[in-house]
């Protein structure tokens, strides 16, 4: 069993760590921290690596927030229309943008009031679409020393890298040099079914 954060269409290398799993914890009782991809993924743009950011709604008063009550604002912008365009405008042209808009345009339209269960949904269409079928709980407490393989860490969008992906071809890599550990999204998108074969070959 691994332990890992719910995030954002995740970025690859956490799924190149999933699929090699039996099971899956996600954290549900930790504090939010920003800077992570719990709200936010990278694509290939036109310009180069492109952020899609999910808006919070913070409370100041309440002071640090546990991830699994942080409500996601729609108020202020009306970001799943913008990520959704991103998305069109970056992959239309790619191999199986089309096999995946539907789906992904319906888990972003359904509005989920709180982060962490648009998380989970879209981890359950990943996994559907990598054609993997791992069980995954979530956690009661908070872990300090986990017994279990702890890979919350990846969840650090700041943090480097400390192995060098394989590179495939990506939208706009004419003009850009190949982007690392971007969202599953990019993968899936570039390489369809065949992505469960270039997260295998990653040594997470």
């Amino acid at each position: 069993m691994i332990l890992v954060q719910p995030t954002y269409f995740s970025p690859i290398l956490q799924y190149a760590t999933i699929v090699k799993s039996d099971e899956i914890m996600f954290e549900f009782e930790d504090n939010f921290q920003k800077q992570t991809y719990r709200n936010r993924c990278y694509i290939s743009g036109a310009n180069g690596k492109q952020l899609l950011n999910i808006p919070i709604k913070h409370n100041k008063k309440d002071g640090k927030t546990k991830t699994k009550d942080i409500l996601i604002d729609y108020d202020t912008s009306l970001w799943h229309q913008t990520h959704l365009k991103s998305l069109q405008a970056a992959y239309r042209s790619s191999p199986f943008y089309e096999y995946y808009e539907d789906d992904i345009n319906n888990i972003l339209l359904k509005k989920h009031k709180y982060l962490i269960d648009l998380n989970i949904d879209t981890h359950i269409f990943v996994m559907e679409m990598l054609q993997e079928n791992i069980p995954y709980t979530k956690s009661t407490e908070f872990l300090l020393d986990s017994s279990m393989s702890d890979y919350r860490d990846l969840a650090n969008a700041k943090k480097e890298l400390n192995i060098k992906l394989p590179s495939y071809i990506q939208m706009f890599d004419e003009k850009h040099r190949f982007s690392e550990n971007l969202s599953i999204l990019d993968l899936l998108f570039m390489e369809g079914p065949a992505s469960y074969k270039y997260l295998d070959k990653i040594k997470s």
